[in-house]
């Protein structure tokens, strides 16, 4: 039971990443919160976490919105009494060169990738030094450091989120909060076409930076790509 007791919000719980995230916590003993845009998507998979046995509680919240972000975070404490981890697990991945990424495509993708784990680390940052300590771990992309074709957007935003991971982790490493980013390669792959094997490979990676088993890692971007290159 490596997450015994622990109090774990998930963000983007509903992909089939973040279903891997919230089954793997819950059943390592964790509390877990998790999160997703649609009300009727996240109470159809608190069921079927229930029906196997596992309890888990959910909140429908918009990422988009700095209001709703502060809302997940403030759930978790009233619920769950306080937070240990926070699983900045939810992106957007809009597709489109400059010419043709809209201006909602280009806010969407930094308020849900970006802003997002902006305001919930905030947040929870607080709360975790009242805890002794704590664990973030943000979802990035090899697509931060090698962007892709026809994704400006999304490069941008998780760029960006792999540089405020290690800029938060050196602000925070002394309150022992460790705070870590994986970045899958997400290029025509079959991460990409997410499936229970590479969900959980990735899910494993996050769960180890997660746990007291990476005492010693903070402020790394680690990249899982199975070893393919980000072209190929």
């Amino acid at each position: 039971m490596k997450f015994h007791e622990k109090r774990v919000v998930i963000t983007g719980g509903t992909g089939n990443i973040g279903q891997s995230l919230v089954e793997l916590f819950a059943r390592q003993g964790a509390h877990v919160l998790f999160t997703d845009r649609s009300e009727e998507d996240c109470a159809d998979f608190y069921h079927v976490m229930k029906k196997n046995g596992l309890q888990t509680d959910y909140l429908a919240a918009d990422l988009r919105q700095k209001i709703h972000c502060e809302t997940i975070i403030n759930t978790a404490v009233e619920t769950m009494g306080g937070i240990d981890i926070l699983l900045n697990n939810a992106g957007l991945k809009p597709g489109g060169n400059i010419l043709n990424t809209t201006d909602d495509m280009w806010f969407s993708a930094l308020d849900v990738n970006l802003n997002a784990a902006f305001f919930l680390s905030r947040t929870a940052i607080p709360q975790m030094i009242k805890a002794g300590g704590g664990a973030i771990v943000n979802t990035s992309s090899i697509w931060g450091s090698n962007p892709g074709l026809g994704h400006i957007a999304y490069c941008t935003s998780k760029g960006a989120l792999s540089a405020f991971t290690k800029a938060l982790a050196q602000d925070h490493a002394a309150d022992n909060i460790r705070i870590n980013a994986v970045c899958p390669n997400e290029v025509d792959t079959p991460v990409l076409h997410s499936n229970s094997t590479n969900s959980k490979e990735i899910t494993e990676a996050i769960a180890f930076l997660a746990s007291g088993e990476s005492h010693n890692i903070c402020g790394e971007t680690i990249e899982v790509t199975g070893a393919k290159a980000v072209n190929w």
